[in-house]
């Protein structure tokens, strides 16, 4: 979370200390298993340690849309700790580990330091940043540029997370998830990765496996600019 939360923000070593020092205690968490669901009354925020999260809305008749997914290091549920009450779930993408840290101290330390009050504030803006732009891929894209577009991002922050490099990785969503990701059916997701992967845009040794053999052709195939995740220079791919 400290490295995190310092990519925008510079902090003196105070700060760093004072942000370790938050109490927490940390939870292993199953696959599909629930760390908030909405309207539940939030009392912690979480910091993913191990594992993928995403977060969700399910709809009248029990469909569910994928709204983001979360990954090493990031604050999952900052919005609904500060909001209290919960106005989307945050669930499990695979089996993790999360610290689970009391609202009220992330609230403190927030207004006590303000260099970590504007990294958290930061935070929220580039998860804001991304939410615009699942809204335009879902409105606005094909099923083939959807897929592409997320498979590009999926691969950066990866590599920002030091989970793997652009070009290789292993894919945590299955595609029924894909599916809630890009309102798309999941034989939809399948028809359309198999068209990319015999375009030659991507390879696969297996289901989960993504290799990137040209980056710049997968990009445009999905309208992809990396500017909308706000990172430093050296880690944006275009």
């Amino acid at each position: 979370m400290l490295r995190k939360l310092e990519y925008h923000e510079r902090f003196s070593q105070a700060d760093r200390d004072a942000l370790l020092a938050l109490p927490f205690h940390i939870r292993t968490y199953d696959r599909h298993h629930y760390v908030v669901r909405e309207r539940d009354v939030a009392t912690h925020s979480c910091v993913i340690l191990s594992g993928f999260a995403v977060r969700s809305k399910i709809v009248c008749n029990g469909n569910r849309q994928i709204v983001s997914i979360h990954m090493k290091g990031e604050m999952v549920d900052l919005q609904n700790s500060l909001l209290k009450v919960a106005d989307h779930s945050v669930q499990m993408l695979t089996t993790g580990k999360v610290a689970l840290i009391p609202r009220e101290d992330i609230l403190r330390i927030a207004f006590e330091r303000p260099a970590i009050g504007r990294a958290m504030w930061l935070d929220t803006l580039v998860d804001a940043s991304i939410f615009r732009e699942w809204i335009a891929n879902v409105g606005r894209r094909d099923a083939r540029t959807r897929i592409a577009h997320l498979l590009c991002e999926f691969s950066i922050r990866l590599k920002v997370a030091g989970m793997g490099v652009e070009t290789d990785y292993e894919l945590p969503m299955t595609q029924e998830q894909l599916a809630d990701a890009t309102g798309l059916t999941a034989v939809h997701v399948n028809r359309t990765i198999k068209g990319l992967e015999a375009d030659g845009l991507i390879d696969r040794a297996n289901p989960r496996s993504i290799y990137i053999g040209d980056w710049r052709k997968l990009a445009a195939a999905g309208d992809f600019d990396s500017g909308y995740l706000h990172l430093d220079r050296g880690d944006a791919v275009n």
